[in-house]
Protein backbone atom coordinates (compact mmCIF):
# COMPACT_ATOMS: atom_id res chain seq x y z
CA UNK A 1 0.00 0.00 0.00
CA UNK A 2 1.41 3.35 -1.07
CA UNK A 3 1.57 6.48 1.07
CA UNK A 4 1.97 10.09 -0.03
CA UNK A 5 3.88 12.45 2.22
CA UNK A 6 3.78 16.24 2.20
CA UNK A 7 4.69 18.65 4.97
CA UNK A 8 3.89 16.72 8.17
CA UNK A 9 1.04 14.75 6.58
CA UNK A 10 1.08 11.10 5.50
CA UNK A 11 -1.86 10.20 3.25
CA UNK A 12 -2.85 6.58 2.79
CA UNK A 13 -5.86 4.31 2.62
CA UNK A 14 -4.81 2.82 5.97
CA UNK A 15 -3.92 6.12 7.63
CA UNK A 16 -6.15 8.46 9.66
CA UNK A 17 -8.39 10.54 7.43
CA UNK A 18 -7.16 13.61 5.56
CA UNK A 19 -9.68 16.38 4.92
CA UNK A 20 -9.19 18.39 1.72
CA UNK A 21 -11.47 21.40 2.05
CA UNK A 22 -11.97 25.00 1.04
CA UNK A 23 -14.00 27.13 -1.35
CA UNK A 24 -14.46 26.23 -5.00
CA UNK A 25 -13.01 29.51 -6.32
CA UNK A 26 -10.56 31.62 -4.37
CA UNK A 27 -12.20 35.00 -3.78
CA UNK A 28 -9.58 36.72 -1.63
CA UNK A 29 -6.61 35.91 0.56
CA UNK A 30 -8.53 37.04 3.64
CA UNK A 31 -11.53 34.82 3.00
CA UNK A 32 -9.21 31.91 2.22
CA UNK A 33 -7.37 32.41 5.52
CA UNK A 34 -10.66 32.55 7.44
CA UNK A 35 -11.91 29.32 5.87
CA UNK A 36 -8.56 27.54 6.25
CA UNK A 37 -8.27 28.59 9.88
CA UNK A 38 -11.77 27.43 10.71
CA UNK A 39 -11.37 24.03 9.05
CA UNK A 40 -7.89 23.49 10.46
CA UNK A 41 -9.17 24.11 13.98
CA UNK A 42 -11.97 21.58 13.40
CA UNK A 43 -9.48 19.02 12.06
CA UNK A 44 -6.99 19.60 14.87
CA UNK A 45 -9.73 19.07 17.45
CA UNK A 46 -10.41 15.51 16.28
CA UNK A 47 -7.05 14.42 14.86
CA UNK A 48 -7.79 14.80 11.15
CA UNK A 49 -5.08 15.85 8.71
CA UNK A 50 -5.88 18.93 6.64
CA UNK A 51 -5.09 20.32 3.18
CA UNK A 52 -6.62 23.62 2.08
CA UNK A 53 -8.07 23.67 -1.44
CA UNK A 54 -9.13 26.50 -3.69
CA UNK A 55 -8.89 27.27 -7.39
CA UNK A 56 -7.22 30.46 -8.62
CA UNK A 57 -9.04 30.00 -11.95
CA UNK A 58 -12.20 28.09 -12.77
CA UNK A 59 -11.48 27.56 -16.45
CA UNK A 60 -14.34 25.14 -17.08
CA UNK A 61 -17.33 27.26 -16.08
CA UNK A 62 -20.65 26.40 -17.70
CA UNK A 63 -21.09 29.79 -19.38
CA UNK A 64 -18.73 32.42 -20.76
CA UNK A 65 -19.99 34.88 -18.15
CA UNK A 66 -19.20 32.63 -15.19
CA UNK A 67 -16.88 34.21 -12.59
CA UNK A 68 -13.51 32.46 -12.75
CA UNK A 69 -11.63 33.62 -9.67
CA UNK A 70 -8.56 35.71 -8.92
CA UNK A 71 -6.39 34.54 -11.80
CA UNK A 72 -3.06 32.80 -11.59
CA UNK A 73 -0.74 35.56 -10.35
CA UNK A 74 -2.99 37.00 -7.65
CA UNK A 75 -4.37 33.56 -6.81
CA UNK A 76 -0.97 32.00 -6.17
CA UNK A 77 -0.02 34.96 -3.97
CA UNK A 78 -3.21 34.38 -1.98
CA UNK A 79 -2.47 30.65 -1.65
CA UNK A 80 1.05 31.44 -0.44
CA UNK A 81 -0.38 33.79 2.19
CA UNK A 82 -2.72 31.03 3.39
CA UNK A 83 0.20 28.59 3.66
CA UNK A 84 2.27 31.10 5.58
CA UNK A 85 -0.48 32.37 7.87
CA UNK A 86 -2.36 29.18 8.70
CA UNK A 87 0.48 26.70 8.24
CA UNK A 88 -1.29 24.19 6.02
CA UNK A 89 -0.42 22.61 2.65
CA UNK A 90 -2.52 23.84 -0.27
CA UNK A 91 -4.11 22.28 -3.35
CA UNK A 92 -5.21 24.01 -6.54
CA UNK A 93 -6.40 23.03 -10.02
CA UNK A 94 -4.23 23.41 -13.11
CA UNK A 95 -5.72 23.70 -16.58
CA UNK A 96 -2.78 23.77 -19.00
CA UNK A 97 0.65 22.16 -19.13
CA UNK A 98 2.33 25.56 -18.79
CA UNK A 99 0.60 26.22 -15.46
CA UNK A 100 1.96 23.11 -13.74
CA UNK A 101 5.54 24.16 -12.98
CA UNK A 102 4.46 27.67 -12.02
CA UNK A 103 1.65 26.53 -9.71
CA UNK A 104 3.92 23.93 -8.10
CA UNK A 105 6.16 26.73 -6.82
CA UNK A 106 3.35 27.44 -4.32
CA UNK A 107 0.90 24.54 -4.35
CA UNK A 108 1.79 21.29 -2.58
CA UNK A 109 -0.83 19.43 -4.60
CA UNK A 110 -1.72 19.97 -8.26
CA UNK A 111 -5.21 18.80 -9.12
CA UNK A 112 -6.03 17.50 -12.58
CA UNK A 113 -9.68 18.37 -13.31
CA UNK A 114 -11.91 15.44 -14.22
CA UNK A 115 -12.45 16.71 -17.76
CA UNK A 116 -8.67 16.70 -18.33
CA UNK A 117 -7.74 13.43 -16.63
CA UNK A 118 -6.75 11.67 -19.87
CA UNK A 119 -4.75 14.59 -21.31
CA UNK A 120 -1.30 13.05 -21.59
CA UNK A 121 0.67 16.30 -21.76
CA UNK A 122 -1.14 17.67 -18.69
CA UNK A 123 -0.37 14.55 -16.68
CA UNK A 124 3.28 14.55 -17.74
CA UNK A 125 3.71 18.23 -16.89
CA UNK A 126 2.06 17.76 -13.50
CA UNK A 127 4.22 14.73 -12.77
CA UNK A 128 7.43 16.54 -13.77
CA UNK A 129 6.57 19.42 -11.40
CA UNK A 130 7.41 17.20 -8.43
CA UNK A 131 4.22 18.19 -6.61
CA UNK A 132 1.67 15.69 -5.38
CA UNK A 133 -0.74 15.04 -8.27
CA UNK A 134 -4.42 14.57 -7.44
CA UNK A 135 -6.21 13.10 -10.44
CA UNK A 136 -9.97 13.40 -10.53
CA UNK A 137 -11.52 10.42 -12.30
CA UNK A 138 -13.46 11.68 -15.29
CA UNK A 139 -17.25 11.43 -15.21
CA UNK A 140 -16.87 9.35 -18.37
CA UNK A 141 -14.39 6.76 -17.01
CA UNK A 142 -14.71 3.45 -15.22
CA UNK A 143 -12.55 3.09 -12.09
CA UNK A 144 -10.57 0.24 -13.65
CA UNK A 145 -9.36 2.62 -16.37
CA UNK A 146 -7.35 4.67 -13.88
CA UNK A 147 -4.16 2.52 -14.09
CA UNK A 148 -3.56 3.86 -17.62
CA UNK A 149 -3.63 7.39 -16.22
CA UNK A 150 -1.40 6.47 -13.31
CA UNK A 151 1.19 5.05 -15.71
CA UNK A 152 1.48 8.42 -17.45
CA UNK A 153 2.35 10.23 -14.22
CA UNK A 154 4.62 7.43 -13.00
CA UNK A 155 6.58 7.68 -16.27
CA UNK A 156 7.94 11.02 -14.99
CA UNK A 157 9.35 9.36 -11.88
CA UNK A 158 6.64 10.90 -9.71
CA UNK A 159 4.69 8.41 -7.58
CA UNK A 160 3.12 11.02 -5.31
CA UNK A 161 -0.36 10.36 -6.69
CA UNK A 162 -3.90 10.65 -5.30
CA UNK A 163 -7.00 9.32 -7.09
CA UNK A 164 -10.33 11.07 -6.61
CA UNK A 165 -13.87 9.81 -7.22
CA UNK A 166 -16.28 12.62 -8.13
CA UNK A 167 -19.24 10.77 -9.63
CA UNK A 168 -20.17 9.39 -13.03
CA UNK A 169 -22.44 10.95 -15.67
CA UNK A 170 -25.95 9.57 -15.34
CA UNK A 171 -28.13 11.01 -18.06
CA UNK A 172 -28.34 14.76 -18.50
CA UNK A 173 -27.26 17.16 -15.71
CA UNK A 174 -26.92 14.34 -13.21
CA UNK A 175 -24.13 12.36 -11.56
CA UNK A 176 -24.24 9.13 -9.61
CA UNK A 177 -21.56 8.00 -7.16
CA UNK A 178 -20.79 4.30 -7.42
CA UNK A 179 -19.17 3.42 -4.10
CA UNK A 180 -17.65 0.30 -5.65
CA UNK A 181 -15.18 2.59 -7.41
CA UNK A 182 -13.46 3.44 -4.12
CA UNK A 183 -12.13 -0.06 -3.33
CA UNK A 184 -11.59 -0.68 -7.04
CA UNK A 185 -9.30 2.35 -7.34
CA UNK A 186 -7.65 1.41 -4.04
CA UNK A 187 -6.49 -1.80 -5.71
CA UNK A 188 -3.88 0.36 -7.47
CA UNK A 189 -2.30 0.86 -4.06
CA UNK A 190 -2.59 4.63 -4.29
CA UNK A 191 -4.54 6.76 -1.80
CA UNK A 192 -8.18 7.27 -2.77
CA UNK A 193 -10.13 10.47 -2.19
CA UNK A 194 -13.91 10.88 -2.18
CA UNK A 195 -15.15 14.20 -3.56
CA UNK A 196 -18.33 14.50 -1.54
CA UNK A 197 -19.52 17.83 -2.89
CA UNK A 198 -18.90 17.52 -6.64
CA UNK A 199 -20.54 14.09 -6.59
CA UNK A 200 -23.84 15.83 -5.77
CA UNK A 201 -23.35 18.50 -8.42
CA UNK A 202 -25.87 18.82 -11.25
CA UNK A 203 -23.58 19.86 -14.14
CA UNK A 204 -25.14 22.65 -16.19
CA UNK A 205 -28.38 21.99 -14.32
CA UNK A 206 -29.35 25.67 -14.16
CA UNK A 207 -28.74 26.36 -17.81
CA UNK A 208 -26.02 28.97 -17.37
CA UNK A 209 -24.50 27.35 -14.29
CA UNK A 210 -24.43 24.08 -12.39
CA UNK A 211 -26.92 23.10 -9.76
CA UNK A 212 -26.42 20.76 -6.84
CA UNK A 213 -27.94 19.00 -3.85
CA UNK A 214 -25.76 19.99 -0.92
CA UNK A 215 -28.00 18.15 1.53
CA UNK A 216 -26.61 14.88 0.20
CA UNK A 217 -22.91 15.84 0.39
CA UNK A 218 -22.53 14.79 4.06
CA UNK A 219 -24.23 11.50 3.18
CA UNK A 220 -21.66 10.84 0.44
CA UNK A 221 -18.82 11.75 2.78
CA UNK A 222 -20.03 9.46 5.57
CA UNK A 223 -20.63 6.55 3.18
CA UNK A 224 -17.16 6.82 1.63
CA UNK A 225 -15.34 7.19 4.94
CA UNK A 226 -17.23 4.19 6.33
CA UNK A 227 -15.83 2.13 3.45
CA UNK A 228 -12.32 3.34 4.23
CA UNK A 229 -10.64 6.03 2.09
CA UNK A 230 -7.49 8.08 2.47
CA UNK A 231 -9.18 11.44 2.22
CA UNK A 232 -12.44 13.24 1.70
CA UNK A 233 -12.71 16.34 -0.50
CA UNK A 234 -15.31 18.90 0.57
CA UNK A 235 -15.98 22.37 -0.75
CA UNK A 236 -17.16 24.80 1.89
CA UNK A 237 -18.05 28.48 2.12
CA UNK A 238 -19.48 30.85 4.77
CA UNK A 239 -22.42 31.64 2.47
CA UNK A 240 -22.57 29.11 -0.38
CA UNK A 241 -25.53 30.78 -2.06
CA UNK A 242 -23.41 33.87 -2.69
CA UNK A 243 -20.33 31.94 -3.85
CA UNK A 244 -19.16 32.57 -7.42
CA UNK A 245 -18.90 28.87 -8.28
CA UNK A 246 -20.54 25.60 -7.16
CA UNK A 247 -22.57 27.20 -4.38
CA UNK A 248 -25.48 24.72 -4.64
CA UNK A 249 -23.31 21.76 -3.65
CA UNK A 250 -20.98 23.43 -1.10
CA UNK A 251 -21.38 22.87 2.63
CA UNK A 252 -21.85 25.79 5.02
CA UNK A 253 -18.60 26.53 6.83
CA UNK A 254 -20.28 26.54 10.25
CA UNK A 255 -21.38 22.92 9.69
CA UNK A 256 -17.88 21.62 8.98
CA UNK A 257 -16.73 20.99 12.55
CA UNK A 258 -19.62 18.66 13.33
CA UNK A 259 -19.24 16.85 10.00
CA UNK A 260 -15.49 16.34 10.45
CA UNK A 261 -16.05 15.03 13.97
CA UNK A 262 -18.55 12.51 12.59
CA UNK A 263 -16.26 11.51 9.74
CA UNK A 264 -13.38 10.78 12.10
CA UNK A 265 -15.61 8.40 14.06
CA UNK A 266 -16.51 6.55 10.87
CA UNK A 267 -12.83 6.55 9.91
CA UNK A 268 -11.83 4.98 13.21
CA UNK A 269 -14.37 2.21 12.69
CA UNK A 270 -13.31 1.57 9.10
CA UNK A 271 -9.58 1.47 9.88
CA UNK A 272 -9.69 0.20 13.43
CA UNK A 273 -7.59 2.98 14.94
CA UNK A 274 -8.22 4.99 18.12
CA UNK A 275 -10.02 8.32 17.86
CA UNK A 276 -7.64 11.22 18.52
CA UNK A 277 -8.80 14.03 20.76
Amino acid sequence: MKHVELADIVIGNDRPLTVIAGPCALESAGMGQDIAGTVKAACDAVGAQYIFKASYDKANRTSLGGRRGLGMDEGLKALQSIKDTIGVPVLTDVHTEAQCAIAAEVADVLQIPAFLCRQTDMLLAAGKSGAVVNIKKGQFLAPWEMPNIITKVESTGNTRILLTERGTSFGYNTLVADMRSLPQMAQTGYPVVMDATHSVQQPGGKGGSSGGQREFAPVMARAAVAIGVAAVFIETHPDPDSAPSDGPNMIYLDQMAQLIDTLMKFDALAKDHPISI
